[in-house]
């Protein structure tokens, strides 16, 4: 059943602890602690069948006081709202410690999108873009793709709220089709993030890329694409796993047809160039770097105890629990925050919206560059404030992102 209070929860653990770490403005720390508003609709559709099914969803904006509330939108079974809240709060920290002009929002829609056709899809998307066009707009909460929504379903909110208006709204979503002003790179920047997170952190800690071993928890559009991005730098990528089960070959997997087995079957198992491994024995696989590249709050404190690599990079939101965060830095194992290391999507997501606005198309070389330069500089600022202050990475970006929103939380004011 859904229930994000853990979720919600580990967001004020940690929200606490740095605001006591950095000593954060009382006052701004108590506005924090709850989103500055939440819309809950329901979502009528049609079903091909005929009858009408009514499904529920939320748009959150967490906070806005550095710009328009920037978050992607999820279409997933075991959403609710307070799973949307602590995915809008880590939003917020994540475009701070990226230094992006964003506040934090997020979305979501209560459904199994496998149960719906395309048409069905397309109808649960245009009217939950309906019913959430009061928060919408380029300058007041621009969407983007999570999980189970795609190019394709953003595509779709872009004309809904376009023709809504009565015009154009390019810049009201990122994540578009290429043919609707979308940007090159888009769709591979959160795992083009990751891959620099874990090169300058190997680079840190002194651990050479080539032969080392990776294990990726989630095959998906980041987990997947990070996996090939690691084979090709030399990287033996020893385990996988996705919604199917689990993977393990200690020579490394052949990551190439490892996809293309995946296109065909759309789940990585049956694959035959690898052996069948228990899902919770994939963190205990001998590597340098894990990577959980799935859902929330997948490392409690057993597995956290079984995790032997020196590294673990967050591919997905919150797939930690702060008591796991402990048990880890107990073992000394480093933990690239989620709010930094899966940036690279939200920072591709700044600059298609940016093209959007300034009508313009950067070349794709502009791209890759900016999105490598904008997470080496975070990358590098947090693992900075990390070694000053003697703490963790998590807490060390947290510090950074509340600086950020606390300078310009004080140089706005509050309202009235």
């Amino acid at each position: 059943m859904p229930d994000g209070t853990a979720s919600w929860e580990a967001v004020l653990a940690r929200l606490d602890d740095a605001a006591a770490l950095i000593d954060l403005d009382a006052d701004l720390h108590e506005i924090l602690r709850k989103p500055v508003r939440m819309l809950e609709v329901g979502v009528p559709v049609r079903r091909d069948s005929g009858h009408v099914e009514v499904f529920t969803g939320w748009r959150v904006h967490h906070n806005v006081t550095r710009g328009p509330a920037k978050g992607g939108i999820r279409f997933h079974p075991h959403v609710d709202a307070l799973e949307v809240s602590a995915l809008a709060a880590e939003m917020t920290f994540k475009t701070a410690v990226l230094d992006l002009p964003f506040g934090g929002g997020k979305g979501g829609v209560r459904c199994d999108p496998a149960q719906l056709s395309l048409r069905e899809l397309e109808r649960l998307t245009r009217r939950y873009t309906w019913e959430i066009l009061p928060l919408l707009g380029p300058d007041t909460d621009v969407p983007a793709p999570d999980v189970n929504t795609d190019e394709r379903v953003m595509g779709w909110l872009m004309d809904t709220a376009s023709m809504a208006s009565g015009r154009s709204l390019p810049a009201a979503v990122t994540g578009k089709p290429l043919a609707l002003q979308g940007s090159h790179g888009h769709s591979g920047a959160t795992a083009s993030g990751l891959l620099t997170c874990v090169r300058l952190a190997f680079a840190e800690l002194g651990i050479p890329m080539a032969g080392s071993r990776a294990v990726v928890q989630g095959f998906g559009k980041v987990g997947g694409t990070l996996a090939f991005l690691l084979h090709s730098a030399g990287m033996r990528v020893v385990g996988v796993s996705d919604v199917s089960g689990a993977l393990v070959n200690p020579s490394g997997l052949d990551i190439p047809a490892l996809a293309d087995h995946v296109k065909e079957h759309h789940v990585v198992a049956g694959f035959p160039l690898a052996e069948v491994l228990e899902p919770a024995d994939l963190f205990a696989l001998d590597c340098e770097v894990i990577v959980p590249a799935a859902l929330a709050n997948v490392i409690d404190t057993t597995i956290a105890s079984r995790i032997t690599a020196r590294l673990v990079v967050e591919g997905a939101n919150g797939p930690t629990t702060p008591a796991a965060d402990r048990v880890l830095d107990d073992h000394g194992v480093v933990v690239v925050p989620d709010i930094l290391a899966n940036g690279g999507g939200v920072t591709a997501s700044y600059f298609e919206w940016a093209q959007n606005r300034q009508g313009y198309a950067w070349d794709d070389n502009v791209l890759a560059d900016r999105l490598r330069g904008r997470m080496e500089h975070a990358f590098r600022e947090v693992w900075g404030r990390a070694s000053v202050l003697g703490v963790s990475q998590r807490r060390a970006a947290l510090a950074v992102g509340l600086d950020r929103i606390s300078a310009a939380f004080l140089a706005r004011g509050l309202f009235p």
